[in-house]
């Protein structure tokens, strides 16, 4: 939100010098190592393993969280983190979000003070990857219905179901397999993977998900759990319930807000750039009023979007924020910054359909933003579940 171009009402005069400095030390980074390569492993479908250790010198790793060699950082600051990964590129920002947004968070969260220790200093570190085990082949949206399932054995669980889209599932150390016990209870068991090593426990088998047309250069994995042994000692301790679970997602969602945003503001930013080089008919073709008209709409949502981001941001640093303001954020951010990259890669003409212009790869990885943390029909669902007290999804008002 530096930029003269895309800070229209100077925005950056209501953030922190800390929320401004991580920033553009993120910032920085994405123009140095991302930026420069990140095309060829997106057509590759490659993840690109050599920026993990780089990342883990940014010193960003669990966000928010507080203590365990995590930042502590405000919300704001995460948010601005999570729209400089996606205006530089949607697949390391998803890379990145599900380790320290989902895996570590659930562990800050919903863990006792031993597995915090036991867990967290090291994913700070980025030394152990994690991944969060949610959706399932049958259950996306309607994931309160999983069918993973965990049966206590002696002194383990023992672990079965399928899981789907499971970002990092196979390359982390840390999943967390939500699973429902003989109680029909949901709880968190983390399942030591093996990472990279390819050690996997017996029974778990993640297979990397192929034919994706979105955030190619990060791996999305299919999990299946045949009696799985996970110790004991290795389940949540703080989570009880679906509820418990649903804090972390509510917890986690206004980063998806942000990261429309930093998607947007980068399709704007290079369709900006070239309308002002490129001629047609002996003049800039950010002179002709039709090219005007589009990024001056824009630029209009860009500035609603960066504002609504910023105070929720707030809201949550105050403890104030509700799942239905999370919701309507990420609503209406994804479905802004879709219509945003759609008219930069209309302005990009034939380029923009070219990687080396980067629009075309924002506008394939805004798909999977537009769809993943919850739908547009869910969120707006669960946002008129707060305006009406009444509940679309399952008929009945919410208790």
């Amino acid at each position: 939100m530096s930029t003269p171009s895309t800070d229209f009402y100077a925005v950056e005069d209501l953030l922190e010098p800390a929320e401004i400095e991580v920033r553009d030390r993120v910032r920085a980074f994405c123009e140095a190592e991302v930026t420069p390569r990140i095309n060829q492993f997106w057509d590759d479908a490659q993840f690109p393993f050599e920026l993990v250790p780089k990342i883990a010198e940014l010193g960003i790793s669990g966000g928010t969280v507080e203590g365990y060699g995590s930042p502590g950082m405000s919300a704001v600051a995460a948010g601005l983190v999570a729209a400089e990964w996606a205006r530089c590129d949607g697949s390391v920002g998803t890379f990145y979000g599900v380790h320290s947004f989902l895996a570590m968070q659930s562990i800050a969260l919903l863990g006792s003070e031993e597995q915090r220790e036991r867990w967290l200093p090291e994913m700070a570190r980025l030394e152990k990857i994690g991944a969060f085990g949610l959706t399932e082949p049958e259950h996306g949206s309607d994931a309160v219905g999983l069918e993973t399932s965990a049966r206590r054995d002696g002194d383990s669980f023992v672990l079965n179901g399928r899981k789907k889209w499971i970002g990092n599932g196979s390359i982390a150390d840390h999943v967390i397999i939500w699973a429902r016990g003989e109680d029909g209870a949901v709880g968190g068991y983390v399942v030591e993977a093996g990472g990279r090593s390819g050690e996997r426990p017996p029974g778990y088998e993640a297979t990397v998900m192929t034919g994706k047309t979105a955030l190619r250069a990060v791996w999305q994995a299919e999990i299946t759990l045949t009696d799985v042994r996970v110790p004991v000692e290795n389940k949540l301790a703080n989570c009880h319930s679906f509820k418990d679970v649903s804090q972390v997602l509510d917890r986690t969602r206004y980063t998806v807000a942000w990261r429309a945003l930093g998607l947007a503001t980068a399709s704007y930013e290079l369709a900006l750039a070239h309308a002002l080089r490129r001629e047609q008919f002996g003049q800039p073709i950010a002179g002709f009023q039709l090219v005007q008209d589009k990024l001056a709409r824009m630029l209009a949502e860009i500035t609603s979007m960066q504002l609504m981001c910023w105070r929720l941001s707030k809201l949550a640093d105050a403890g104030r924020m509700t799942a239905a303001m999370a919701s309507l954020a990420k609503m209406n951010h994804a479905a802004k910054a879709r219509a945003i990259v759609a008219d930069a890669r209309d302005i990009l003409g034939g380029d923009g359909i070219l990687l080396d212009n980067h629009v075309a790869r924002h506008h394939a990885d805004m798909e999977a933003i537009f769809t993943f943390e919850g739908t547009d029909s869910v969120q707006a669902l669960i946002v008129g579940r707060a305006i009406t007290g009444l509940s679309a999804i399952s008929g009945r008002k919410p208790t």
